[in-house]
């Protein structure tokens, strides 16, 4: 859970005296902002990569942390960064060009991070705060509504997110009074005995009234074993100013849980999975083992198609209806469309259109574009690729930067030659030609609509329409040749034999020899 990251403590307050605190009425459940954080360096991940930028599902960490965010619809939305400032910046910008990026100063701590944030927000802003972070990938904007509607029903200045955990070892401890409300959050390390029992706990995730929250920052210190100017003192200067503090108890417990090493990265990610393929089993999509499908969050899947084991739809993948998918599948941000087989392929940035099939062992590359019911088959690689409905490249193929026509049909081993070295060249194959096995087309080429290639030819000037072309060398027989240069041998023996046999053989002895053919 976050709040192992984040520890906080209700002591060390400011001696300070401030203005009595008045939390503003607010009519509306949209939030007036969402401050995610995201400046921690997360030096458990042994990695060079930030924390909040490591993926599951398809997003990073702080990707899934923003969309939640988002998904609350705030007025406003900040991230604050400290850590690979840029790299974590720049992938804000990314995926939210909308959010405020507020740089934390070198003051640490989740209070002052926070505070770093309201700093870039207009001063005058009211209504309720959200904080959250940047590496609790689970959390979902529904749970934020609720949160901001209980937070509105109670009348609170704040609320806290909390859970009950069996094992709450390493976590803020909520403390109630005796009427049941948040009295504070003791920290595990400052904890009695009686205190360390408690199972509910301190989640890190908080709805503040605004102006509750700025003015209670403005007084929070570093006066403790930290040095850190911690978030969960704003709920202890809150209630010495007799505001109510409250916890909105959430029962799924993944949704507060943050990553802090690989093996959190891994089992989040594979908790995240097992939701999003239950999610879409409901919604009437068959996967026949689970555990080795992986669906990323933004891929989506229509009704009644079936993905068989290992297989990975990644980025923005779209799947229609009555797809068969897989076994051994991966697809990144490709469209596959409603009736398509694709079995044992690995595609991106590719379109396989409606009752086209693929595979096995087929490699789709960046602008491959199948038309309807057109195939791709073994062993063949597209790249900047289109073929037209029902046209076939089915066995054996590299076909770059490629248009084939309607109904055309590619013979086995058929290479496309788009490369010289420096530049590619295009080819384009028309409706309804043949190109026959082992054939190379030495780009850039044009083969006529309804023309023919001669199978072993290398076809290095146009073909026209209805014509056949030949490009290979004659077919020389060198009789005696293995007799002569192979004598002794296990092939002279049977050529030999062969010979005998054939010799043997008159042709009125053969079955499909014409009536009075002359013998030899």
């Amino acid at each position: 859970m976050a709040a192992a990251a984040w520890p906080g403590t209700l002591g060390a307050l400011s001696a300070s005296d401030v203005d009595l605190l008045e939390p503003t009425r607010v009519t509306t459940s949209r939030p007036a902002a969402v401050i995610v954080l995201a400046a921690g360096e997360g030096t458990r991940m042994k990695s060079a990569t930030p924390k909040v930028l490591h993926p599951i599902a398809g997003r990073t960490l702080l990707g899934h942390a923003i969309a939640a965010a988002r998904g609350a619809d705030p007025a406003h939305l900040a991230v604050v960064v400290r850590h690979e400032r840029d790299r974590v910046a720049a992938h804000v910008a990314e995926v939210d060009p909308a959010a405020v990026i507020a740089d934390q100063d070198e003051v640490p701590g989740t209070g002052r991070a926070t505070e770093c944030a309201l700093d870039l927000l207009p001063s005058d802003l009211e209504g309720t705060v959200l904080v959250t972070y940047g590496d609790v990938p689970l959390l979902t904007a529904a749970t934020l509504h609720d949160l901001i509607e209980a937070h509105h029903a109670s009348g609170s200045a704040v609320t806290v997110i909390t859970a009950t955990l069996e094992d709450p070892h390493g976590y803020g401890r909520i403390l109630r009074d005796e009427h049941g409300e948040v009295a504070g959050i003791v920290e595990q390390k400052d904890a009695t005995a009686e205190q360390r029992a408690i199972t509910e706990i301190n989640s890190g995730l908080y709805a503040f009234d605004a102006t509750v929250l700025r003015k209670a920052l403005a007084e929070v210190g570093t006066d403790n074993a930290q040095g850190e100017k911690y978030l969960t003192d704003v709920l202890a200067i809150a209630r010495r100013e007799g505001l109510k503090v409250s916890a909105h108890l959430v029962a799924d417990l993944w949704q507060t849980e943050g990553v802090n090493d690989r093996v959190q990265l891994a089992r989040l990610g594979a908790e995240l999975n097992r939701r999003i393929l239950e999610g879409w089993m409901r919604e009437g999509v068959t996967v026949v083992d689970p555990a080795s499908t992986w669906v990323d969050a933004d891929v989506t899947i229509g009704r009644d198609t079936v993905i068989q084991p290992g297989t990975q739809l990644k980025g923005a993948t779209t799947i229609g209806s009555g797809v068969m998918l897989g076994p051994d599948t991966t697809l990144e941000d490709v469209e596959v469309r409603d009736g398509a087989s694709v079995v044992r392929t690995h595609g991106s940035l590719a379109v396989i259109g409606e009752g086209a099939s693929v595979g096995p062992f087929a490699y789709l590359r960046p602008g491959t574009e199948l038309g309807t019911k057109s195939k791709i088959g073994t062993f063949v690689e597209t790249k900047n690729t289109t073929i037209g409905e029902g046209g076939k490249v089915p066995h054996l193929t590299y076909a770059g930067d490629a248009t084939i026509g309607a109904g055309a049909n590619i013979g086995a081993g058929t290479i496309f030659a788009n490369y010289d070295g420096v530049n590619k060249y295009p080819t384009v194959v028309g409706d309804h030609s043949f190109v026959g096995s082992n054939s190379v087309i030495v780009a850039p080429r044009t083969i006529a609509p309804g023309s023919y290639v001669a199978a072993g030819s290398a076809v290095t000037v146009d073909v026209g329409p209805g014509e056949l072309a030949v490009a290979r060398g004659r077919q020389r027989n060198i009789a005696g040749w293995v007799a002569r240069t192979r004598a002794g041998t296990r092939t002279a023996a049977a050529a030999e034999a062969a010979a005998s046999e054939a010799a043997a053989t008159s042709p009125t002895d053969r079955p499909d020899a014409p009536e009075g053919t002359p013998a030899p």
